[in-house]
């Protein structure tokens, strides 16, 4: 009998391996740390990128992917962009599978470390201690401060110098990519909605989720145009049974507001709203000189 040949292993994209070295190395090191990991999110919010110090590391770490919808403390942190730290026994009432599996290991508390400038967060630190830990406002700002810094020093690992920030998502292989330039005119929606109609036809994408992609995307191109009287990029991605649409903004004097828990991403919010309504996921991602939003559709 003929085994099954073992699963392609799981790359991240340039600059984030040499950055997880970095943030395991730094992370390990603080007092009571026994085990540290780090995520990524990825496929437009559904999963996440993940490795942990005590996995394997040659010229590369060991890479998974994490189900970014499963109730644990690592996914709310991510969604709320807020810290959770607490002893494990604290944490067994609302994780008690996640408690569960940590029965038979020498940690006895967590905190997990949004990398949020803005929500959802882009990623998580996740630092398991083997002594009980105070998680007063110092630790919890100390904790807070290193999310942040760490959250930019991966932005920069994604984009190297001198890249726009459209090349930030490089394809996968098997990635069905389109891209299409809006200049700094209120007309160029029209057009946009176009292009987007047109490529998501020429991918057999169903009617009905091809006409919310494109009412998304009006929403968005239009509230860039409006917010930075640039102009902006569309870029279109269907990969894995998920269709990314991205809005690249070139700058701008006006900045957006990122949604709180009862309000929108920016703007008069009333599209958003809408937007947010429709779409599986979204987010905002903020560069040097210019900003993308973004949002995603299961497309089967």
């Amino acid at each position: 009998m003929t085994s099954a040949p073992p699963p392609d292993p799981v790359v991240p994209l340039d600059g984030v391996d040499r950055w997880a070295e970095l943030a395991l190395d730094e992370l390990t090191d603080l007092p009571g740390v026994s085990r540290v990991g780090v995520a990524v999110v990825e496929g437009g919010g559904r999963r996440l990128l993940f490795t942990a110090s005590d996995r394997q590391r040659g010229d590369t770490h060991e890479w998974c992917h994490l189900d970014a919808f499963a109730t644990a403390p690592l996914n709310d942190a991510i969604a709320s962009g807020g810290l959770v730290a607490d002893a494990l026994s604290g944490l067994d009432a609302r994780y008690p599978d996640f408690v569960a599996a940590q029965r038979d290991t020498p940690h006895v508390a967590l905190a997990v470390v949004p990398l949020a400038a803005e929500v959802p967060a882009m990623g998580g630190l996740v630092l398991y201690y083997s002594c009980p830990q105070p998680f007063d406002g110092s630790q919890r700002d100390d904790l807070r401060q290193t999310g942040v810094r760490l959250e930019q020093a991966l932005r920069t690992a994604l984009q190297p110098s001198g890249t726009p920030p459209r090349a930030l998502s490089r394809p996968a292989p098997g990635t069905l990519v389109a891209e299409h330039d809006m200049p700094p005119d209120p007309s160029a929606v029209g057009e946009a909605r176009r292009f987007l109609r047109s490529t998501l036809d020429g991918w057999s994408i169903a009617p009905g989720t091809t006409d919310q992609a494109v009412l998304c995307l009006s929403e968005l191109a239009t509230n860039a145009l409006i917010h930075t009287g640039g102009g902006c990029h569309v870029r279109v991605e269907l990969h894995d049974g998920v269709l990314t649409t991205r809005v690249h903004d070139n700058g701008g004097t006006v900045e957006p507001r990122v949604r709180a828990a009862d309000d929108s991403l920016h703007g008069n919010g009333h599209g958003l709203r809408l937007v947010d309504a429709l779409v599986d996921s979204w987010g905002r991602e903020t560069h040097a000189h210019s900003a993308a939003v973004w949002f995603a559709l299961a497309v089967g």
